[in-house]
């Protein structure tokens, strides 16, 4: 997939005020210092689109990116990030599960995860209520410039491995490095495979 437009279009503080249309959405999350909004900027070619911050947890609303005209990319908030209220907490966790719950033009959520760390109870909670909750959705490890590639590899092999304790079959993962732009042709390739399916499924109507 070429990325020929990538434009900010609202950033919404809660489902109900997403964007009314019903273009195909793909939401991107992941702990609080994950490189999200560098991942997101690299994907789209776009290095100022989603803010980067050196302080995590910065996104605290639901942001849409439209792509090319034809769909969106959702920046949602980290989880995770305790120097943050309950309050604020509780809120934040209300706002992301009703979204990825209620949202019906969410076809997809991919999953960001630091490839240098262990499984995280907290990533891994979060994909078991994915898969609980019948959302599909997709894993990508993060910052494997830090990592040679064989150590990223058995790093991302033994991430999945874990899940293989509460999943029969596992989700689709993407090794990535915004740095060195690693892994944006997969996940790009990906996402316009599944545009593809739900154009023809909707001309099947």
């Amino acid at each position: 997939m070429e990325i020929k437009s990538s434009e900010f279009v609202i950033s919404a503080p809660s489902v109900n005020q997403c964007p009314k249309d019903v273009k195909a959405e793909y939401a991107f999350i992941g702990r609080s210092n994950v490189g999200k909004s560098s991942l997101i900027n690299m994907l789209c070619n776009h290095k100022g689109l989603a803010k980067t911050s050196s302080t995590p947890g910065k996104t605290l609303l639901i942001n849409h990116f439209i792509i090319n005209k034809e769909w969106y990319l959702v920046d949602l908030p980290g989880y995770g990030f305790a120097k943050r209220s309950k309050t604020v907490q509780q809120k934040l966790q209300n706002m992301i599960s009703s979204y990825i719950l209620q949202r019906e033009q969410l076809v997809n959520t991919f999953v960001l995860v630091d490839i240098r760390h262990a499984p995280m109870a907290i990533d891994v909670d979060f994909i078991n209520w994915l898969g609980q909750s019948s959302v599909p959705f997709a894993v990508v490890f993060t910052k494997a410039d830090k990592l040679t590639p064989s150590k990223a590899k058995q790093s991302a092999e033994a991430w999945m491995n874990k899940l293989k304790d509460s999943w029969e079959e596992l989700p689709p993962y993407f090794i990535t490095s915004s740095e060195k732009r690693i892994g944006r042709d997969e996940i790009l390739n990906y996402i316009e495979g599944i545009n593809k399916s739900l154009t023809e499924d909707s001309s099947k109507v």
